[in-house]
């Protein structure tokens, strides 16, 4: 079994990138593989393991700027659900484009995951989900609305054409473990709104925390490796991702004659050529010849882009 820890913290890094080499050799010794992100903002990422090698790259970040306190967000995989280890310097850790917004200064109220169905369930609450579009496909909470971005970059833009219908409600909003609300919330609070709360520790602490019985979750919740997604107790879900343009794909999609493994799925396979088919049929031969002789075949990483959580 495979630890999966998710981690994120906003902090001042002076310089990130005398940072990045040290970072990248003790995961690299401990045998950790995944992608962690740095900026002068702080750091953000998903790293795999065992215990040991895990606990070694924590206490090692736990050095950095304001990093003592950092929490982590652990879940299992079966298998390996990286197939190597980055650290890439970025300009922000996660992307939303306004500069002036700074989460270090003051972010929305917490919410604890057991007193999220309370707030969401009153009827001056506005629930949004701050997610991407394909991540809210997956599952998302019960009547939240989905501001329908294609990135986080375009949230901002999305809430002033909205403003008015949200400026005397409380505003709930959630993303997958946490960061995006960090910066949604601090977005909102510069437009001199207050009521604004969000989940502490995201969707996936509500999964591990809430018990089916109590969720108001529905469907599974996208992640950004090879898992796809995950659902109640941060078990497997049955998602899939499609190689050719990088999307989860549900069981039911994959029942499609337009899926097909490794190269197209309903969504993508129009907008594909024979010969990009062809491509993404050979690359996909390859993993599977490397998977039968144990190797990973790195070159058919294939993920949304833009890792958040």
């Amino acid at each position: 079994m495979i630890t999966v820890a998710a981690l994120y913290r906003f902090a001042r890094f002076d310089d990130p990138a005398a940072l990045r080499a040290p970072l990248l050799a003790v995961c690299t010794v401990h045998g950790i593989r995944g992608t962690l992100l740095l900026a002068r903002e702080g750091i953000n990422g998903t790293i795999a393991g065992d215990d040991a090698g895990l606990a070694a790259v924590l206490a090692h970040i736990r050095t950095l700027p304001d990093c003592a306190e950092i929490e982590i967000k652990y879940s299992n995989a079966e298998a390996m659900p990286f197939h190597r280890m980055k650290v890439r310097l970025k300009r922000e850790i996660v992307t939303m484009g306004q500069p002036d917004i700074d989460p270090v200064r003051g972010v929305g109220h917490y919410v604890a995951p057991a007193d999220w169905n309370a707030l969401i369930d009153q009827p001056d609450t506005v629930v949004i989900d701050t997610r991407n579009d394909y991540e809210v496909q997956v599952g998302s909470f019960a009547g939240a609305i989905d501001p329908a971005t294609k990135s986080f970059s375009e949230f901002p833009d999305w809430f002033r054409a909205h403003r008015d219908e949200l400026a005397d409600k409380k505003i709930a909003m959630f993303c997958t473990g946490g960061i995006r609300c960090e910066k949604a919330t601090a977005f909102l609070k510069a437009e001199g709104l207050d009521a604004v709360y969000h989940l502490k520790g995201g969707i996936l602490k509500y999964l591990e925390e809430v018990p089916p019985a109590q969720s108001r979750w529905q469907g599974e919740c996208f992640v950004f490796d090879e898992r796809v997604a995950v659902g109640h107790g941060l078990g497997a879900g049955t998602h899939a991702l499609c190689r050719g343009c990088r999307m989860p794909v549900n069981a039911e999609a994959r029942l499609s004659p337009l899926y097909v493994e490794g190269v197209s799925c309903p969504a993508c396979h129009a907008s594909r050529d024979d010969a990009k088919r062809a491509g993404y049929a050979e690359r996909h031969r390859q993993v599977k010849l490397a998977e039968a002789r144990g190797q990973a075949h790195v070159g058919a990483v294939a993920q949304p882009s833009d890792l958040s959580a």
